[in-house]
């Protein structure tokens, strides 16, 4: 029986909540990227022709060498990146984008959810243990201040030289928590980030809007939290 299909009445007691940083703990990625498209004036034909492969390739077990993999294990600096991708992208006016700081103006409309910072202090009070498991693009825009009041244990990926979705990195996420996989839930925007969690044993929420997200976390824990989101 696939792992999204397991009776709850066959699983270990879930007791702890793993859960992504960008597009579900802040707003949407691809709102963020758009404003900083609109703000710099990048050529967003340009854009996608260069992030669509790279993107797509990213998700592929077989995607050697893309650049995607490398910054998010940490195996090339922020600098490199950015002059890598700043050299396929050119203004609307023809123009070159710079690279440096670019991955900073990348992401300079990145909002916090203010309602899903509440979730995850909800569950805590509750009893469940928290981990951040985040394929980073810099690493250094998360307001690492409030960690402690989020998070037992924090994975990113450029500091732990895996990213997800290779199998190791969920696995080693939850031995953070001191749990096994089944007793874990993984909360992430990106479907096959979910299914690649389901697949080592946890039980995946593909988060889409915070109602959502909230009314399956209340149902699986066995909590009321739907009285954050009304």
């Amino acid at each position: 029986m696939p792992p999204s299909e397991e009776s709850p009445a066959d699983r270990p007691k879930l007791r702890g909540v793993i859960i992504d940083w960008g597009g579900v703990m802040t707003n949407p990625i691809l709102e963020t990227i758009n404003a900083w498209i609109e703000a710099e004036g990048v050529d967003r034909a340009r854009y996608t022709a260069v992030m669509r492969p790279w993107v797509s390739q990213a998700y592929d077990p077989d995607g050697a060498g893309n650049p995607i993999h490398a910054l998010e294990r940490g195996e090339c600096t922020n600098e490199e990146f950015e002059r890598l991708l700043a050299e396929q992208l050119v203004l609307v006016d023809g123009g070159p984008v710079p690279a440096d700081g670019l991955l900073t103006r990348m992401f300079a409309a990145t909002l916090p959810d203010a309602a899903m910072y509440e979730l995850l202090r909800a569950i805590r009070r509750a009893g469940f243990q928290t981990c951040l498991l985040s394929n980073s693009w810099g690493g250094n825009d998360y307001p690492r201040h409030l960690f402690p009041e989020l998070f037992d244990a924090v994975v990113i990926s450029g500091e732990a030289g895996m990213r997800k979705p290779e199998p190791r990195i969920f696995l080693y996420a939850a031995a953070m928590l001191g749990l096994e996989p089944a007793e874990c839930i993984f909360t992430d925007d990106i479907e096959a980030n979910v299914l690649a969690a389901e697949a080592v044993g946890m039980v995946g929420v593909h988060h889409r809007e915070l109602h959502s997200t909230t009314e399956r976390l209340s149902e699986l824990l066995g909590i009321p939290l739907g009285s954050l989101t009304a």
